[in-house]
């Protein structure tokens, strides 16, 4: 099977499986560059070429693991996350495309003429951590995590890159203080949603992703830390459920919070609390 006859091989079984024929292009070629170690022009300057037996195993193995809905990053070992690719494993939440966004309204809250201090809370694998890292270097980056394995991974992701972050092993705002700005993806789906999550879920730990009833288990107790962590001025910046976040925008304004904002995700869903000390 030469690796143009393993491309359209991958698309179809794909299809087959229920991919949109664009998704199962575009993976099916993810796929196979990630096989060969070849890329764009280089790949299809080989596609010709057979592939070695060992390498129609793997591919064998990857089809199998994602028509059985596993995500694809976790078959390819990494993620593209805000462009830095990151390695990603599982038990640890596989950075989405949508908290790309979060990352930006981060940078739009912060200074760009002084330093300041900075806490990203359940870092996961580092994603938002080292991007605001990456795209401000002069920021004093912190990154809170429960997990001792995602926080392994999250440092070997920063040792990788090249980017100083403090990581700390330790819950929600970590005992810091005088922060400028707390931003975080905290578990947020509510316990219900179970029944109905997408296949993908499945392959993610639960408690990245549930907390509680009303999916605020984790998040309404970081707002109250965060009153007490945040410089005065400070922000907040959190994403949340469309189901929820309004809810833990009356509670931040109770608390005293000021400028409470509920912001869209790119699709116009209610998704991103902002709100200041």
């Amino acid at each position: 099977m030469t690796r143009a006859q393993a491309l359209r091989y991958a698309r179809t079984r794909l299809e087959e499986a229920g991919f949109p024929s664009r998704q199962a292009e575009a993976e099916a070629r993810q796929l196979l560059e990630h096989l060969t170690g070849e890329h764009g022009a280089r790949f299809w300057r080989g596609a010709p070429l057979e592939l070695e037996p060992g390498q129609q195993r793997r591919l064998e193995a990857a089809l199998a693991r994602r028509t059985a809905g596993e995500p694809l990053q976790l078959i390819l070992g990494t993620a593209v996350f805000y462009g830095l690719e990151l390695e990603v494993r599982p038990g640890v939440l596989v950075p989405r495309p949508e908290t790309e966004r979060l990352v930006e309204l981060a940078l739009a809250e912060l200074p760009e003429d002084r330093p300041a201090r900075v806490l990203d809370v359940g870092t996961g694998s580092g994603a938002i951590a080292l991007a605001l890292k990456r795209a401000r270097p002069a920021l004093e980056v912190y990154a809170s995590e429960v997990s001792g394995g995602a926080l392994e991974l999250a440092r070997a992701n920063a040792r990788r890159l090249g980017l100083e972050v403090t990581f700390l092993h330790a819950p929600l705002t970590a005992g810091l203080a005088r922060l400028d700005l707390i931003v975080s993806n905290p578990p947020y789906l509510p316990e219900a949603y179970r029944d109905e999550a997408p296949p993908e879920l499945a392959w993610e730990a639960a408690e990245a992703l549930y907390a509680g009833a009303d999916g605020l288990a984790v998040a309404r107790p970081l707002l109250a830390e965060a009153a007490a962590a945040l410089a005065g001025g400070g922000g907040l910046l959190l994403e949340l459920d469309p189901t929820n976040v309004h809810a833990l925008a009356r509670e931040a304004r109770q608390a005293g919070f000021t400028e409470v904002a509920v912001l869209p995700d790119l699709a116009q869903r209610p998704r991103f609390l902002r709100a200041r000390r």
